[in-house]
């Protein structure tokens, strides 16, 4: 996993619980790289788990309650850091449908070992899209964050429904429409 989820994700956490909540959850997880991360670098998946569960049982949050929360902030970096792969879109529905074609590709560009999620396109009218989610770490609330951010973004708003394709998480159907 890319160390700028890392950073950003203890940025976060710095932000909302404060900077001793950072030390308890890196010095309780037990982490290979002992919480020193970069944004450049690439780390084990497994240590974000460690984190995310340290966070939880600390704060009470669940962790998917805890990865919607990270999406929002790390969608506002994304927005910061890459304005230029957003402004090419005009509607988040269009947006959302090119995650596997186009905004994946310039995550690659960028962070050429990157291990993305896929996205696979079921159906896609103007106001609907149906896509699987497909990934190994089951991080689906974190895209649901950022489905979520990416109407926010747009001025509009959506219902999206969430549907297990897989009990653990790895295939889950995401049902959007436009409201």
């Amino acid at each position: 996993m890319k160390g700028i989820v890392f950073t950003e994700f203890l940025e976060l956490v710095e932000q909302k619980f404060g900077l001793e909540m950072v030390d308890e959850i890196i010095e309780q997880s037990n982490l290979p790289s002992k919480g020193v991360y970069t944004s450049i670098g690439s780390y084990e998946f497994s240590e974000m788990l460690s984190l995310l569960k340290q966070l939880s049982e600390k704060t009470n949050i669940s962790i998917d309650d805890l990865l919607l929360v990270y999406a929002e902030h790390f969608f506002s970096v994304l927005v910061s850091t890459y304005p230029t792969v957003i402004e090419n879109y005009k509607d988040p529905i269009e947006m959302l449908a090119s995650i596997e074609d186009h905004i994946h590709f310039e995550v690659r560009k960028i962070y050429p070992d990157a291990e993305l999620p896929s996205f696979e396109i079921q159906d896609k009218t103007e106001n609907s899209l149906v896509m699987i989610y497909k990934s190994s770490r089951a991080m689906y609330y974190f895209g649901l964050g950022l489905m979520n951010k990416t109407f926010e973004h747009f001025n509009s708003s959506a219902e999206i429904i969430m549907e297990k394709l897989k009990e653990d998480g790895t295939e889950v159907k995401f049902i959007i429409t436009k409201n």
